[in-house]
């Protein structure tokens, strides 16, 4: 992919300069701002903070083109789930030897299709997917998914994901009479997950599935640590904490000298504060019956980037733009709408914010997770445009991208 062809990235300007640019310059669409240093510099301190886990950014969070380019320049790995996901991250320049393909159940054409383009780590957690392996890809090399304790996530997995840690060793007896390469152990304790205690009882479990394949004859050499680590600008304490336990708990059953190999699924660490969604104001109404409140339509909705009100449990706040500020900053309770005809279009049912009109702007912050990679054209409208910037001290790494 060619950046300087395609998109246009403002060297030192800040999400502010661009969304006044932008309003100034006559423009009703909505839009994101995407502060690409704001990614590098999570790559930076998730290598600082948890330097033994190599990163596999989670392509199902936000499948942006630049984002994957710009995280394959800085050396990251990929968590893909799809043939489209690892057509994807190849067409950043990024190899097949850096992609997981961490779907456990998986159609038997994206296994060819995987197997086609070299890309041979590959999760399982039944027995059904061992066949499909033993048949379309038997030099694969299978990572076993454990189910671990999700209940303090925001989006849960392991009702639809992970082995039983009673099932593994009937499992592993399976893949060693077809012949499969099992090297190693994966989990996910779920999306948006706030419990540092997650992660430690999921590596003591990870580290007896790991003594217990032993004793079967595997000979384990992978963890793959999964994803779960939030990412709004407000988290770095919260994901310092997490960090810190899982250092403390690798080195105690994973250490250095035990030669395995570790790396883990991110997906909003590095995306959700690079994110900022600007909405523009397409309608108002003023009611006084049954309660006087102020309906806001804005253009970008529940079929668009705020598809993570449902599917991912976000919480969001609005921000005010004036495209001419007033003196008058009195709160007044508001709803805000998005733009389809559905009723159900419902963005917030209630918030405060000043007296604004159409034409100003509602501004949404830590939107770069679960919005745009889910996000449709009902109804007809279009999907906000992105607008990147980059700071003058990281204008080496554009100039990189470009080659």
């Amino acid at each position: 992919m060619t950046v300087d062809t395609l998109v246009r990235i403002d060297i030192d300007k800040t999400v502010l300069d661009v969304i006044k640019d932008t309003a100034q310059e006559g423009w009703e669409d909505p839009f994101y701002v995407v502060d690409l240093g704001d990614i590098v510099h999570k790559y930076n301190l998730w290598k600082d903070l948890i330097p033994r886990a190599h990163p596999y950014y989670a392509v199902k969070c936000n499948d942006c083109p630049i984002v994957l380019d710009l995280l394959a320049a800085l050396g990251s790995g990929f968590d893909c789930a799809s043939k489209r996901e690892i057509d994807a991250v190849l067409k950043s320049g990024a190899s097949s030897s850096s992609i997981i393909y961490a779907n456990p159940c998986k159609a038997g054409s994206f296994i060819a299709y995987a197997a086609s383009m070299g890309v041979d780590v590959m999760t399982f957690d039944n027995e059904l997917e061992l066949q499909k392996i033993k048949k379309l890809f038997p030099q694969a090399r299978m990572v076993l998914r454990i189910r671990v304790d999700d209940s303090k996530s925001i989006c849960q997995l392991g009702m639809k994901f992970g082995c039983y840690e009673q099932h593994v060793p009937s499992l592993l007896r399976v893949a060693k009479d077809l012949e499969i390469n099992v090297i190693g152990v994966s989990f996910h304790v779920g999306s948006g997950c706030q419990d540092t205690h997650a992660y430690a009882m999921a590596l003591e479990t990870s580290a007896r599935v790991f003594a217990l394949a032993k004793t079967l004859g595997f000979d384990f050499t992978f963890l793959d640590i999964g994803g779960g680590f939030p990412g709004f600008k407000e988290d770095v304490i919260l994901f310092k904490e997490i960090a810190s336990v899982i250092n403390e708990k690798l080195d105690r059953y994973f250490p250095a000298a035990s030669g395995v190999e570790i790396i883990a699924e991110p997906g909003r660490y590095f995306t959700a504060s690079a994110f900022t969604l600007c909405t523009n104001i397409i309608a108002k109404r003023e009611l006084s019956f049954p309660n006087e409140d102020t309906m806001y339509y804005v253009n970008d909705g529940l079929y668009g980037s705020f598809n993570c009100l449902i599917f991912d449990h976000a919480v969001i706040t609005p921000l005010a733009y004036q495209m001419k500020p007033s003196s008058e900053n009195k709160l007044q309770k508001s709803s805000i709408w998005g733009p389809t005809c559905d009723g159900m279009d419902c963005i917030l049912k209630t918030c405060y914010l000043p007296s604004l009109n159409m034409g100003d702007w509602i501004i949404f912050e830590n939107m770069g997770a679960y919005t745009i990679s889910a996000a449709s054209n009902f109804n007809g409208f279009e999907k906000p445009i992105l607008k990147f910037i980059l700071p003058l001290s990281m204008k080496s790494l554009f100039n990189f991208l470009k080659k």
